[in-house]
């Protein structure tokens, strides 16, 4: 067996579906066998991967073992000559195995192996060639002298950003998305380090293998895609403290002395700054649009007060004036309360939509118009400023947020760019096959493309194509495929998505680099019914998918029915003395009111018999969608499909409907 590759599973399956496809293509010709192990994931990855790839060795942990112990499990049972760790969240191209190959047959000095890795914009990773993490080198990474100074070997040696990307280089640490190996050197140096649950084992086994007398090089031709996050979630608080605390586990066991110790410590304080600075960056974005309205509609309440005071009333001679109060408690009521308005109706969510500011405007005014009635007399100014502050509030909050998207696409179409130009590439079957899946998966396009890969390439703009259920093709002649970027900037698309059936990894792979970072793109496996890609390599990937698209996942549903849950518990302990009468079990309807104001239940959720692994996690819930049914069913495949179906189409008025059909059942435990 020429090679060994092992990949570790937790909870990618989508991401896993295209890994696996391409390494079958780059193994074709050559003696390869795959190795899964599956880290008890609950997405129905293990199901999926016996149903389609019957012929991969897989490997189902009832646990979560953590990626050095997975590995030894997958290196274990390899019989390859080379030993391949990759990541699921990759795609690697059809040469890649074959020219790594002639390399370390070539160079018996090489132990380990790394490759040039782009993300999916087709950005270079710089952790595709990295030196070892010394405590000057840990500090210039963790200062950021690294960043300032990226070519500088003794500030960015982290990145080796000395070294080009382009050239074979001899490295010192391999990453652990891409980390191919002798299997005499893993014999002789020992397999990955257990102590490390996730992170540093690549680092500490790269070191082991040059203390082993081998040499670990970069390799940059035939690189591979890292969408660079879906496995790992790399932008969390929690990666922060697993990765450096990794790293102290690599100075306990590498280094010596007060350095050690010293580097420990400034690790440790790395962990508080990070994690702080992650905290108050995430409150401070949280919190910017928010405050910007406020900050417009006082400054608006204001003038408007003076001008309704000193002319208005002025003319009418009625010598009215607004005490200091009213600028002091009317109006921050009044933005509290549209501010309000607008969180529940989803104006702060992405994207952004003017529709949603508005509404929660008008929400917010009816709100303050109730609540007018109850304030002291001497609180009630005029009907007057309200209405005409809800129209400066209407137009300021538009109007900023107009500017600013002025200023960064040089147009005020706000709600239409949310709906992304695409281009598919790939043969016409394959292309009506990729957009009726895009419709089906209720993913927003406003103009589609299609582009044959081979030649003469074919090319049609249909505007709003995906609201025909059977799309059609009509083809004209435009031109070759190697005009794909003037393509790109004369319809303005801001997405390209490649059809690996119709065309190879290797050829989508040199595409993104070609047109490194100008647009988002993603890939439709073989035969897939999902469309994957990752628009930053500081997110996580992302997908279209058909079995993927979840109202009850958005953040605007979630927050409303966290608030239906409220408000349901107060008017039900509200008019509880009645209620109990009428109410099965009334005290464990007490009981249940306290467990939602805990978030530790909701009032509707899943039916808990058959919950497909695939949808959003909800809280235990009281009531679930076969309450509307006099008979519910017990076939789980249909309690399974009623579940779905309330995922995907949620509304608040779905749960409206289920709470009013099946009330007398709220004190269910």
């Amino acid at each position: 067996m020429q090679l060994s590759v092992i990949i570790v599973n937790y909870n990618v399956k989508y991401f896993l579906e295209q890994v696996l496809l391409s390494v079958a293509r780059a193994a074709q010709g050559l003696q390869v066998e795959t190795i899964l192990i599956d880290n008890n994931s609950s997405d129905g990855s293990v199901d999926f991967v016996r149903k389609h790839f019957p012929n991969v060795i897989l490997i189902a942990n009832k646990e979560n073992t953590g990626f050095a112990v997975a590995n030894n499990q997958g290196i274990r049972i390899a019989t390859g000559k080379y030993v391949l760790l990759l990541n699921p969240d990759t795609v690697v191209g059809e040469n890649t195995f074959s020219s790594v190959i002639e390399f370390m047959d070539a160079t018996p000095q090489a132990g380990g192996l790394g490759i040039r890795m782009i993300d999916g914009k087709g950005i270079f990773l710089p952790e595709s060639k990295r030196g070892l993490p010394t405590p000057w080198v840990s500090f210039c990474k963790m200062t950021g002298l690294g960043s300032l100074f990226p070519k500088s070997k003794l500030f960015n040696f982290y990145y080796m950003g000395h070294l080009s990307a382009l050239e074979v280089q001899e490295i010192e640490v391999l990453s652990g998305a891409f980390m191919w190996m002798r299997r005499e050197t893993l014999e002789k140096v020992g397999y990955l380090d257990e102590a490390f649950f996730m992170y540093g084992e690549d680092i500490d086994l790269s070191y082991r293998i040059i203390q082993g007398g081998y040499k670990n090089y970069y390799f940059p031709h035939h690189p591979i895609i890292h969408y660079k996050g879906e496995s790992t979630k790399k932008g969390s608080l929690n990666y922060v403290k697993v990765f450096y605390n990794a790293m102290i586990i690599f100075a306990r066991k590498h280094f010596s002395g007060g350095g050690a110790q010293l580097y420990i410590k400034g690790i440790q304080l790395a962990i508080y700054l990070r994690a702080g600075l992650a905290i108050l960056i995430g409150f401070i974005k949280k919190l910017t649009a928010p405050l910007l309205d406020a900050l417009f509609m006082y400054g608006g309440m204001y003038f408007i007060k003076n001008f309704w005071q000193n002319n208005i009333k002025a003319a009418e001679g009625t010598g009215l004036t607004y005490g200091p109060e009213y600028m002091l408690f009317n109006v921050p009521l009044y933005i509290l309360l549209w501010i309000g308005a607008i969180f529940l109706s989803g104006g702060y969510d992405k994207p952004l939509r003017l529709s949603r500011v508005v509404r929660g405007l008008i929400l917010g005014t009816l709100i303050i118009s109730a609540v007018y009635g109850f304030l002291p007399e001497s609180l009630r100014f005029s009907r007057a400023m309200i209405l005409l502050g809800t129209a400066w509030a209407a137009l300021a909050t538009s109007g900023w947020r107009l500017t600013r998207h002025f200023l960064k696409h040089r147009d005020f179409q706000m709600e239409s760019t949310n709906s992304k130009r695409v281009i598919i590439v790939g043969g016409i079957e394959e292309c009506q096959r990729v957009q009726e899946l895009v419709f089906r998966a209720g993913v927003a396009l406003e103009t589609v493309a299609w582009v044959n890969p081979s030649t003469p390439l074919s090319l049609v703009k249909t505007r709003h194509a995906l609201s025909l259920a059977n799309p059609s093709i009509h083809a004209p002649h435009i031109g070759t495929l190697s005009e794909l970027p003037q393509l790109i900037d004369y319809f303005e698309v801001a997405e390209v998505i490649f059809c690996s059936q119709d065309i190879p990894n290797q050829q989508i792979i040199q595409y993104l680099i070609d047109l490194e970072g100008k647009v988002d793109f993603k890939i439709v496996p073989e035969g897939s019914q999902s469309i994957i890609g990752s628009n930053s390599k500081n997110t996580a990937g992302d997908l279209y998918a058909l079995d993927t698209h979840f109202n009850i996942a958005m953040p605007r549903h979630r927050r409303n029915k966290k608030v239906f849950d409220w408000v349901l518990c107060i008017c039900l302990l509200l008019f509880f003395p009645i209620l109990c009468f009428f109410i099965k079990q009334p005290l464990s309807l007490l009981k249940n009111c306290f467990a939602i104001i805990l978030n530790q239940k909701t009032w509707v959720a899943y039916h808990p018999t058959a919950i497909p692994s695939i949808l959003p996690s909800l809280a235990t819930g009281i009531l679930s969608p076969l309450d509307v049914i006099s008979s519910p069913t017990q076939n789980e495949a249909t309690i399974g499909h009623s579940n779905l179906l309330y995922a995907k189409d949620y509304t608040i008025e779905k749960d409206w409907r289920i709470v009013w059909k099946a009330w007398r059942h709220l004190g269910r435990t």
